[in-house]
């Protein structure tokens, strides 16, 4: 059996129990041409259990199930450079591979194509969106779910929100935040002083 070109889904599932590999990366790699529906089915309905339990059929092909964070449709994205950085956005549709259309109506990012390694994932989702929902749809389904003020509420965005802060401040606001440090360890050490 070549690593080339395999013609059967016999052939796929027997190169999958030698190399350990995923059976998705396989049908990905090994096949001339995309796989069909039909091929995917037949690895499927073939494949052990413990293989097929974690792969689920989608309309696209194969993707792992819920508790890995992957780009798919309604995935709350944060803008990692451009004009738009540090804001959220939702994505719309997947190009391919590499792009996806994002959009985020309620935080001022324009619908555009954007490269996924500029793209930070969040654990947030939208419910339900229909492919290539436009703003309108988008912006009604952000607010229904009120996805961005889980956003803010969440530690990630705290966490950002607190350093960007502590970016801005100046040389004085610095050395009053040192003060402020160190009265409290003070206080602190009074503290323990006494109990011990």
């Amino acid at each position: 059996m070549a690593l080339g070109v395999i013609q059967s889904e016999i052939e796929i599932l027997q190169l999958a129990a030698l190399t350990k590999c995923p059976l998705s990366s396989l049908l990905r790699y090994t096949t001339p041409h995309s796989p069909s529906t039909d091929t995917v089915k037949t690895c499927l309905s073939l494949a052990a259990p413990e293989r097929a339990g974690w792969m689920k059929l989608c309309s696209d092909g194969l993707t792992p199930i819920a508790g890995l964070k992957l780009p798919t449709l309604c995935r709350v994205v944060l803008l990692n450079s451009g004009p738009s950085a540090g804001k959220i956005a939702v994505i719309a549709e997947i190009i391919d591979h590499n792009r996806a259309i994002i959009d985020g109506p309620t935080t001022s990012v324009p619908r555009q194509s954007f490269p996924y390694r500029h793209l930070s994932l969040t654990p947030l989702r939208l419910t339900k969106l229909p492919r290539a929902a436009g703003s309108g749809v988008i912006r009604k389904q952000l607010e229904k779910e009120g996805t961005v003020e889980k956003w803010e509420n969440s530690a990630w965005a705290k966490k950002r929100a607190a350093i960007q802060k502590r970016r801005l401040l100046n040389d004085f606001a610095r050395f009053e935040v040192m003060l402020a440090k160190k009265q409290r360890r003070d206080v602190i050490r009074k503290i323990l002083a006494k109990k011990a």
